[in-house]
């Protein structure tokens, strides 16, 4: 019998597990910038803005996750299809941000 007044009967298990498997990849991600970002605040002691811009980076990535882990599972208990968002984009540009400012550092180290 389907009831309609709680709809976690209704959900596949399988969508939920996934979700869950993707915020853990997301968690792993922002693990691995954080952890770059120590590296570089490490190795750059001149240009630790850029490592501290580097775990920003990675505690964003996290948030942007965690946001994306609970739009996709209120959409799936709705059965319907989660947002696409912003999240990844704002990602790809802060990489590439971050990515630029390396360069400039790098640059002015070698000059």
């Amino acid at each position: 019998m389907n009831n309609p007044t709680n709809d976690s009967l209704d959900v596949d298990a399988r969508f939920l597990l996934a979700n869950e498997r993707t915020l853990l990849a997301w968690i792993r991600t922002s693990l691995a910038i954080e952890a770059g970002g120590v590296a570089l605040s490490a190795v750059h002691r001149y240009h630790g803005f850029i490592g501290a811009s580097v775990l920003l980076l990675g505690a964003i990535v996290a948030l942007i996750g965690y946001h994306r882990f609970r739009a996709a599972d209120k959409a799936i208990r709705a059965h319907k299809l989660p947002p696409s968002g912003t999240g990844p984009a704002i990602q790809v540009i802060m990489v590439v941000v971050i990515a630029a400012g390396l360069c400039i550092a790098q640059l002015t180290v070698l000059s």
